[in-house]
């Protein structure tokens, strides 16, 4: 195996809660405290906390790599690290080449230089030659569709606008190692997709990514290998397919959620969503050919007319599945009295393939005012067998439910009960 160019050994990072100085005596204490304590390097203080703990992996050239976890994992800070905007507490970090990073929204830009300037200010970080920029500058434009603002100081861009111009130049200034953390997902879902084919053109052209998101259907299709960050140490690294199902697993506790806050100050909200299996057990694993139960548990503490309870499921790729509400059987909305609501959603057997699901549940008032919601209720689809999968795995489709067909004998169509078609390869 080729040497590595990006390289992370046994890295720990650790950061003080609360440290801000806002006056001189404040300041002058916590100087005094660092001059005369001198603490060992591996030792947590008063309010430290390690963010990255003995975290170690390596990217070969040419590799699209994926850098995974739940919140708060360490995943930017790992980015931060390996750039060189933080410096390790212990451990080594390193890469080899040109670095084009996108981790911050209009990090690195300069909010009085149009964009065009900072097309060339940026390249000239990168270390490039002013004629090199220029050569790139129209590729940059187009990829960026910012044709009507580039002349326009970026400090009166939108958020979005900034992310389409940060990726572009970072894309397209030819750099060895392309990192890019989850601001993509402040871009549209066309620019979204513009950037994972690019991401995966710099990659077939021998260059190195490194991708951090949250959107487990962009990591699974642009990387072979990634690694899964849990607070702050290394869950899994290597395949990609095995990483993300391992982060999914993470959140299947999340399938029986109770309110442990304080109840919001509002007409109407969430007191527990759970997912509930044929035999009334509540689990986090359903089988594909089993119907399963929601439940909803709904506290409304005045009369709230015109309120709903919507629910939403989505995939792993973050594609909406299915959406319901307790106002679909009447076709209008309801009026809740005070009290305990409990909402019990049947979801039929062989309706889900499977795989990994969220759920969602609010109360509102349609287009008017969101009362209450919860967006990280978890469950998993085990596939244990259904008549598509038994006839050359026919789930092409996101929900494989259950449909009444009907058959017609005439002239022109003979079927016999073992004629089975072949399945259509889709690429």
């Amino acid at each position: 195996m080729s040497e590595p160019v990006v390289r992370f050994d046994g890295v720990w990072k650790k950061f003080r809660r609360g440290e801000s100085h806002n006056s001189l005596r404040d300041l002058l204490p916590a100087l005094t405290r660092r001059l005369f304590t001198s603490p060992p390097t591996g030792a947590l203080q008063v309010q430290e906390f390690w963010a990255v703990k003995d975290v170690s992996f390596a990217v070969a050239r040419g590799e699209a790599f994926g850098i995974i976890g739940p919140n708060g994992a360490g995943k930017s800070t790992t980015l931060k690290l390996l750039t060189k905007i933080l410096r390790p507490t212990r451990g080594s970090r390193g890469i080899t080449g040109r670095v084009g990073a996108l981790i911050e929204v209009a990090a690195g830009f300069h909010g009085d230089l149009t964009g065009r300037e900072n097309v060339f200010l940026q390249g000239s970080i990168m270390g490039m030659r002013r004629v090199e920029i220029a050569r790139k500058l129209d590729d940059i434009i187009d990829f960026s569709g910012l044709h009507a603002f580039i002349d326009t100081p970026v400090k009166r861009y939108s958020s979005g606008m900034y992310v389409r111009l940060a990726f572009a130049v970072a894309a397209h200034l030819e750099p060895e190692v392309l990192i890019v953390d989850e601001v993509l997902a402040v871009g549209d879902a066309q620019f979204q997709n513009k950037c994972l084919g690019k991401m995966g053109e710099v990659s077939r052209d021998g260059r190195t990514v490194l991708f951090v998101s949250h959107n487990m259907g962009a990591v699974r299709r642009l990387c072979r290998q990634a690694v899964l960050l849990d607070g702050g140490r290394v869950a899994w690294a290597g395949d990609t397919g095995e990483a993300v199902n391992m982060y999914l697993g993470l959140s299947r506790s999340a399938s029986n959620w109770k309110r442990s806050e304080p109840a919001p100050d509002v007409p109407a909200y969430l007191e527990a969503v759970n997912i509930e299996s044929e035999s009334g057990q509540i689990t986090g694993d359903i089988g594909s050919t089993e119907s399963f139960v929601i439940n909803i548990v709904v506290r409304v503490t005045q009369t709230t007319p015109l309120m709903q309870v919507p629910l939403r499921i989505t995939n792993q790729e973050g594609i909406p599945i299915l959406t319901s509400s307790n106002c679909d059987r009447e076709r209008k909305l309801l009026s809740l009295e005070p009290g305990c609501h409990h909402f019990r959603v049947h979801v039929p057997a062989n309706f889900l393939p499977g795989g990994a699901y969220n759920l969602g549940v609010w109360t509102h008032v349609p287009r008017i005012v969101l009362y209450d919601g919860v967006e990280t209720v978890m469950f998993r689809v085990e596939d244990t067998g259904s008549v598509a999968n038994a006839v050359g795995d026919g789930r092409y489709g996101v929900v494989a439910t259950e449909l009444d067909w009907e058959r017609i004998e005439g002239p022109g169509l003979k079927v016999t009960e073992t004629e089975v078609p072949r399945p259509i390869a889709y690429r």
